[in-house]
């Protein structure tokens, strides 16, 4: 149970709590020193030894100035179909800094900013720093009455938005700011200076504010915890000490600018010269959009609070995220299982656990999962750079190595305290008892020292409660509840009724005018649900309401939290029952009611009032996909009832597949057996020819699909490399992981027919794909040169598909090399897929049944379907003359092509391609996007017709 350190100190403690007995029987015993004073001097000081140098006279925004002035033209971010140089990025906040500047904007001064995630928020973060103010964030997805609560604590006398920010406020909130709108098409300050405002003229220093974070408050009300500028530079230049981004790197920014978190991707990121990509609005509640962003954009650099990791690492490509070399997980208790699954699926990321309240600069301990990390417990490591931790007790002493006690945290990162909460900072932030001049910020978390040295964090010392990585005080949400009529009193707590899944639950006693307990207990959650989420975010909406008589109490008098009841149907917001209807919905219903654990599902049941939240949608998602009726989240938070979704997935209608006629016994093909292409004998046994095994090894011959047509008439056009290859590279620790991975790859490929696909074309009427019954992998082992640069990127160079081709004539269309890393145990594998065989879904698919096969999970796939479905859709459901009606029509009025300059080339690769790059100044940028809104359609097809344009007057052709 112990080790014999731990015991020989508990037995020192209990000799020195026997002598002082001893030495004095009247003395408190709160009051015995039991700890050694080699112990105190190691818990207070030796794990406590962080000081390094950072630049704590520097703001911000001085830092990112000092990087653009090193690389004014590198691409500072990326959203969508927009980049901005740091040049650009800097001059646009400097601009609207001047104007704020204009504006009244003061030092420590408070600046609302309410906008939707894109490059305008960017912009104002950087502007408000530059003029001297604090930037205080509002989620545009958080109710109008929760950010009329955050307005009226701060008193912001100016606002930044966009019209989402407009639209969440309100009229009455806008009315009591200075709004400044940043879609404005034509902005005040667009001809302002674009030099850097000077931070000694406006009084500005690293002691004043950055920014104001409100966290949900026990009270009712939320509180803002004010963080300085000389304690977020210190936590940035530590986390570049420890992780080394540099001028290649790109980070994904996908966490709401409401969560500190989001500090450090910004700023991180903008300090050391990297790239930032802004995920789209909402896109991080989206996983499979996420692996796609990471997968197009080569994220090297993500954060993700650890339940949605475990959504992130079960979507389908996970497995392909081969650029993420840093994974930053925060915000709650990262499981082992979870750290060991990171470690197998992406062994060549860097998994890093780190913790902080907002109440410090956004993280005050780190630890970096080794890569053969076994242990049942992670950590949450040591204090950062000039940090100090201290595990206290109720009396405010150290408590013994390895003991459970208040974490308490010392140092550069502690913030001000709380915005115009003098009471509550006083009693939270406190004069450090160890070091003169120092201040301890009380988190209320606990934890204990592990045997390492490093840290353990084992939960909250009050009620507050972490769920999908928001900090959030029940008793906030009871008061809330409180104000509605129908309500006498109210308790929130969290349970953890469903494996796994914990949630909040709301126990109310109600007052006369909400009837009787016989009452629809459906209707009073429907009621008590609109009630809060007028009022809170969403993920501070209880998903069950709990009707109680009275609430049950110890016999002391307190709440007796074990006495309150499991939630029943009845506790969900329910909609009246009606039965679903057809196979889809009654598909649907099951799964929604194993997933909210509700004993039954009616066709006008909405998703989210049962209970459902955004981790709950991607597991929704993978289970419809199994059933092959995929369809992606924002589908389900358009169309949350169950009838209108089934209806939705149910839009697509089948055609009738004919059988395959080829049989293991077959020992002639003819052409009556082929209903999917029409070929003649001799070109049936010229394809026979082709495969080895000849007829016994034949699965199924049929016609391309319209898109393979397309794929395989550019790889024959193509002559040097391949314009359709794609290649993932992927890095193992050792060569029996490696061989592993390649065995559980065979057998998916023994699976799916479309893995073992081999393409036959000369002398044939038309293209054919022949389906073998047994494709072994092609694996090609090389060596690397030690003295060439990183392994990866040689094996890159040497399989560039601008160079090298795979025979798509063999099957299967899937290449292997592998190499052993120079100077190293691992073991390195370029992976050639040709997207003839597979498609992005294609390859997600793929790769998740590898994983599952590593993970023994084999046996629970679902069975494979057949590709020939997809190509029998493709050609039988074609009405190819209404095709070809419709296109006729629709260009009538065009004699002929009119692309000069040879731009209507297809023999070709692209290589020769020239590419000019040009910043676009801001007002002209937004003059575009707002043409592109009134025309209804994307900028990308508004920038095309613009192209067009340039091209048919210089070349003097329509």
């Amino acid at each position: 149970l112990f080790d014999e350190a731990t015991i020989e100190r508990q037995r020192g403690y209990l000799l020195a709590l026997l002598r002082a007995m001893v030495a004095d029987a009247g003395q408190p015993v709160g009051r015995i020193e039991l700890l050694p004073a080699a112990e105190r001097a190691y818990l207070l000081e030796e794990l406590n030894r962080t000081a390094a140098a950072y630049p704590s006279e520097r703001c911000i925004h001085e830092l990112f100035e000092q990087q653009v002035q090193k690389a004014p033209e590198a691409v500072a971010l990326v959203f969508e179909d927009e980049r901005l140089s740091y040049g650009e990025l800097n001059a646009r906040a400097n601009r609207l800094a001047h104007h704020l500047i204009g504006l009244g904007v003061r030092p420590d001064q408070p600046v609302a900013i309410c906008l939707e995630r894109s490059p305008a928020m960017v912009v104002g973060l950087l502007a408000i720093l530059k003029a001297g103010g604090a930037y205080l964030p509002l989620d545009p997805a958080y109710p109008c009455a929760r950010l009329r609560q955050v307005v009226d604590d701060a008193a912001p006398r100016l606002l930044l938005c966009d019209a989402a920010g407009r639209a969440a406020l309100g009229a009455e909130a806008l009315a009591d700011v200075s709004v400044v709108d940043l879609e404005t098409v034509t902005p005040a300050w667009a001809e302002l200076p674009a030099c850097d405002p000077d931070p000694r003229a406006l009084g500005l220093t690293a002691r004043h504010l950055a920014y104001v974070i409100y966290t949900s408050g026990s009270t009712g009300t939320p509180k803002g915890a004010q963080n300085e500028h000389r304690a977020i530079i210190n936590r940035l230049i530590w986390m570049q000490k420890a992780y080394a981004l540099n001028a290649t790197d790109v980070v994904l920014q996908k966490t709401p600018f409401g969560f500190d978190v989001s500090a450090w991707e910004f700023f991180w990121t903008l300090l050391e010269g990297a790239t930032l990509v802004l995920a789209p609005p909402a896109a991080h509640k989206d996983p499979d959009a996420l692996v796609n962003l990471i997968i197009s954009r080569r994220i090297t650099t993500a954060h993700f609070v650890p339940s949605m990791l475990v959504s992130f690492m079960d979507t389908n490509g996970v497995d392909r995220c081969t650029s993420l070399k840093r994974l930053v997980c925060s915000g709650e208790a990262l499981p082992a299982s979870l750290a060991q699954k990171v470690q197998r699926v992406l062994p060549w990321t860097g998994l890093h656990n780190l913790y902080g309240p907002t109440e410090a600069a956004i993280d005050v301990t780190a630890w970096t999962c080794p890569a053969d990390f076994d242990g049942s417990v992670v950590p949450i490591g040591r204090p950062i750079a000039n940090t100090r931790i201290y595990l206290l007790d109720a009396h405010g002493a150290p408590v013994p190595f390895g003991a459970v006690g208040e974490l308490c945290i010392g140092g550069a990162g502690v913030a001000r305290g709380y915005l115009n909460r003098p009471d509550l900072t006083a009693e939270r932030f406190i004069a450090s008892p160890f070091v003169d001049g120092d201040r301890l910020y009380r988190t209320g978390d606990l934890a204990r020292y592990l045997p390492d040295g490093n840290l353990e964090f084992l939960g909250r010392n009050d009620e507050q409660v972490k769920i999908r990585g928001f900090r959030i005080e029940p008793g906030e949400i009871a008061a809330r509840l409180c104000e509605h009529a129908w309500l006498r009193e109210a308790v929130v707590v969290a349970r953890q009724d469903r494996a796994g899944d914990k949630h909040l639950v709301a126990y109310v006693v109600c007052a006369p005018e909400a009837g009787s307990d016989d009452d629809d207990g459906g209707g009073l959650a429907g009621a008590l649900r609109a009630h809060l989420g007028a009022r809170l975010p969403d993920y501070m909406v209880p998903s069950a309401f709990v009707r109680l008589a009275a609430l049950p109490l110890t016999p002391n008098g307190k709440l007796d939290r074990k006495a309150l009841p499991a939630p029943a149907d009845d506790a969900y917001a329910r909609r009246s029952y009606e039965a679903p209807r057809g196979a889809v919905e009654t598909a649907l219903a099951q799964i929604w009611a194993e997933l909210l654990g509700v004993e039954r599902v009616g066709r006008h049941d909405h998703f989210f009032e049962l209970g459902g939240h955004s981790l709950l949608a991607v597991q929704l998602m993978e289970r419809l996909r199994q059933l092959s009726l995929g369809v992606e989240v924002r589908t389900l938070f358009a169309r949350p009832v169950l009838a209108d979704l089934a209806a939705s997935l149910g839009s697509h209608h089948e055609v009738a597949v004919p059988a395959n006629l080829i049989t293991e016994q077959s020992t002639a093909i003819t052409p009556q057996m082929l209903p999917l292409i029409e070929l003649a004998q001799p070109e049936i046994d010229r394809i026979v020819a082709t495969v080895p095994g000849g007829v016994g090894n034949i699965q199924d011959i049929y016609g391309l699909s319209p898109l393979q047509d397309g794929i395989l008439f550019h790889h024959l056009l193509a002559t040097k490399g391949d314009p359709y290859l794609l290649v993932s590279q992927m890095a193992f620790a050792d060569r029996g992981l490696l061989e592993r991975y390649l065995g559980a790859v065979q057998q998916v490929v023994d699976r799916h027919d479309t893995l073992r696909t081999a393409f036959v074309w000369e002398g044939l009427s038309s293209p054919a794909q022949v389906v073998w019954r047994r494709a072994p992998l092609e694996v090609s082992e090389v060596e690397l040169d030690a003295c060439d640069g990183s392994g990866a990127d040689e094996l890159r160079r040497r399989f560039d598909p601008l160079r090298h081709r795979i025979d798509v004539g063999r099957a299967p269309l899937l290449q292997f090399v592998i190499a052993r890393e120079p100077g190293s145990t691992r073991w390195l594998l370029l992976e050639l897929q040709h997207h003839l065989i597979g498609d992005h879904t294609t390859l997600e698919v793929m790769h998740a049944e590898v994983r599952a096969v590593l993970e023994g999970r084999g046996h629970e796939l679902p069975a494979p379907q057949p590709f020939r479905n997809l190509v029998a859709q493709a050609r039988l459901d074609v009405d190819a003359k209404a095709h070809e009606q419709f296109f006729r029509t629709m260009l009538a009025d065009i004699d002929e092509p009119t692309t000069p300059f040879g731009l209507s080339e297809v023999y070709g690769d692209g290589g020769g391609v020239g590419e000019a790059h040009r910043m676009l100044p801001q007002a002209l940028n937004d003059r575009l996007r707002e043409q592109a809104r009134r025309l209804g359609v994307s900028l990308a097809s508004l920038c095309h017709l613009a192209w067009g344009q340039v091209v048919a007057r210089s070349s003097g052709r329509e």
